[in-house]
């Protein structure tokens, strides 16, 4: 074995193929696992029905990672905690903690993580995809997000979000091992249907995560209904068009069963009229979905939420012409840049690192 063995990337199951070539059974690989992950966070020194010299080989030929925490931020406002990390390769990237807290006696968090340092999206109204993309994050750096904001934490982590820096689907494999570590009785033990994959539209992906029928929610980000509009908002309209991303979604809800998660973020004077809501009926007919409204959290300027007024009539026309479910997203930690859409890292904009081209 030339090259050491990362516990954070590894699901009880993949630990045991890899350490198999040690003399290491599934139930050693198990308990390993959840020593590390959920424990101890290393291999320990004694373990019944296990010789110091079989743990000792196993720590020679495994490694345990950790991300460098750079700055936690909370808001006073809402108590969302923006995290800043650092890891094996260049850029700082975010995590935000996500407060649930209002059932007493079932106070738990969800994390949103990054997938990638930067985006390559270039979403009109994000800060993060005007850093440019400069490298996708490894899977044992999504994980230890998570691992470290739950240490980190009064109560448990019971979700987490791929709604971060970067288009999770453009580091698919990475994201889905990691997904994969979190589900695991042994990783993180968090419920597979409280992960969520949020993409702008990665047709090939979300075909891909069709067919190999991931236990992950998917979340995809419509936010205009016709291509023209969404071309001037995503530029991931140019390469995957609106109607063959509607194809795939339809294909994966129909494989689901389940109601198709479409978020749109509220443009004031864009997005929000009476023609919109007839738009996305038109586009969804027939197809069980639910809406998820959220704010737009632009730090230029440019774009602004709706108003009261403005937000009351879109949501009367949506019910009106959906008859589906509609939510709307409170998108909290605005106040030190944690909100949707806000994660460009004052730390990372204004280090003097320079912005590379396209994903690996």
């Amino acid at each position: 074995m030339s090259e050491l063995i990362r516990f954070k990337e590894h699901t009880a199951v993949t630990l045991h193929q890899a350490l198999a070539p040690l003399g290491v059974d599934a139930r050693l690989a198990r308990r390993l696992q959840a020593a590390v992950l959920q424990k101890l966070g290393r291999v320990p020194e004694q373990m019944p029905e296990v010789s110091r010299r079989l743990l000792a080989r196993i720590r020679h030929a495994t490694m345990i990672p950790r991300l460098e925490l750079v700055e936690k931020v909370v808001s006073p406002k809402d108590g969302f905690a923006k995290y800043a990390f650092r890891g094996e390769g260049e850029g700082i990237f975010e995590a935000v903690r996500i407060p649930l807290l209002h059932r007493r006696g079932d106070e738990k968090y969800v994390v949103c993580v990054s997938s990638q340092v930067g985006c390559a999206m270039g979403c009109s109204f994000c800060a993060t995809g005007k850093l440019g993309f400069r490298r996708n994050l490894a899977t044992w750096e999504i994980v230890d997000q998570v691992m470290q904001i739950r240490d980190d934490s009064p109560y448990p982590v019971r979700g987490v979000v791929f709604m971060g820096m970067g288009e999770p689907l453009l580091n698919y494999d990475r994201v889905m091992r990691a997904g994969e570590v979190m589900a695991d009785p042994n990783g993180l033990a968090i419920e597979g249907r409280a992960i969520t994959i949020s993409t702008v539209g990665i047709v090939p992906a979300i075909r891909r995560f069709t067919a190999e029928r991931r236990p992950f929610r998917l979340i995809v980000s419509l936010t205009a209904a016709t291509s023209d509009k969404r071309k001037s908002l995503f530029p991931v309209e140019q390469v995957h068009p609106l109607a063959e991303l509607m194809e795939a979604v339809r294909e994966y809800q129909a494989a689901t069963g389940n109601r198709m998660n479409l978020a749109w973020t509220m443009l004031s004077g864009i997005n929000t009229s009476e023609q919109d809501a007839r738009e996305l009926a038109e586009l969804t007919a027939g197809m069980p979905i639910r809406i998820d409204l959220i704010d737009v959290n632009d730090t230029d300027g440019e774009y602004h939420p709706p108003t009261p007024e403005e937000l009351k009539r879109f949501r009367d026309a949506l019910t009106a012409q959906l008859g589906m479910p509609i939510a709307r997203r409170y998108s909290g930690g605005a106040d030190v840049h944690g909100a949707c859409g806000m994660l460009a890292g004052r730390l990372l904009a204004s280090s003097e690192e320079t912005t590379s081209s396209t994903p690996a």
